[in-house]
């Protein structure tokens, strides 16, 4: 069977893309299907718990909410607790009942469903970074940041599902070379990064200009763009554990946003206390607990 024939070029991803409706992950469906039966005891605290698990729902609640209200509103909706409130319960339930979901999608592509699957595990897990960091630093508005490092590689998810043998290829040639800087074998393969797809995304939803400078490497200067764009970088690097050679540079650049010490930092990561002697600097060890 000869394999579906990639878009030529970065408009047409964008339109591939852009045009395709949203799958969500099955725990996801199940878990709205869950509070609309209870629909009567069910608040707006309770639905932004269940669309921040989940990457691809949260991008077709900013989406839809973009059109949704007036144009001064539109810009102002920065995080999910503003769209649900302007959209309401009953109505929420109503626009997003009977979603597709990501294992039926890739039901017949197990490699396919297992990639996508681990690319929101680390989605998620930078979203809990974020959002400590941020609660931490006393940010003004933590969910926008928790929010753009869940959305961050929302590009690689809908690659893994729309176009799982591009995604395949371009894991394998990372598999085979660690030296090889993802944006290169992406722009291999694709003609482009993936960050360039994610930001023509971005502006395509007409997501607000806050959300998307928080994705935004060109931004890097701004304080809560270090916070999502470390919280992203940790998640890639400890995905397969607390071995990358990669990770003491992470870990001295959130010390230095935090205004940390190391052992602070892997007490608030929870890591296991046999990580600790071979995470914590030398010169640090002697305050470590035993």
């Amino acid at each position: 069977m000869l394999e579906p024939q990639a878009p030529p070029d970065l408009a047409a991803w964008l339109t591939l893309f852009s045009s395709a409706e949203m799958p969500v992950l099955r725990q996801t469906a199940r878990r709205l299907d869950e509070a609309r039966q209870r629909i009567d005891r069910v608040n707006g605290r309770d639905i932004i718990a269940i669309v921040l698990q989940d990457p691809l729902l949260a991008i077709r609640v900013l989406a839809y909410i973009q059109s949704f209200g007036s144009k001064h509103l539109r810009s102002d909706v920065t995080n999910i607790a503003t769209a649900v409130m302007m959209l309401g319960v009953e109505p929420f339930f109503h626009k997003f009942e009977n979603p597709a979901t990501i294992e039926t999608m890739l039901g017949r592509k197990p490699q396919a469903l297992l990639g996508v699957l681990q690319v929101i595990l680390r989605c998620q897990r930078a979203s809990r970074y974020a959002h400590d960091w941020a609660f931490a630093r006393h940010d003004m508005n933590v969910e926008e940041v928790a929010l753009a490092a869940l959305l961050y590689d929302l590009a690689e998810v809908l690659l893994w599902c729309f176009a799982p043998e591009q995604a395949i290829a371009i894991r394998a040639r990372l598999q085979v070379d660690k030296n090889l800087r993802s944006s290169v074998v992406q722009r291999e393969v694709l003609g482009f990064p993936l960050s360039e797809l994610h930001l023509a995304l971005c502006r395509a939803w007409q997501l607000p200009e806050l959300l998307t400078a928080l994705m935004d490497n060109d931004s890097a200067q701004l304080v809560r763009v270090q916070n999502v764009k470390l919280a992203v970088n940790l998640a890639r690097h400890s995905v397969d554990g607390w071995t990358d050679a990669a990770l003491p540079e992470d870990f001295a650049a959130i010390e230095k946003l935090l205004n940390i010490s190391r052992e602070t930092l892997l007490s608030r990561l929870q890591l296991p206390p046999e990580l600790l002697p071979q995470l914590v600097p030398a010169e640090d060890r002697s305050g470590v607990r035993r």
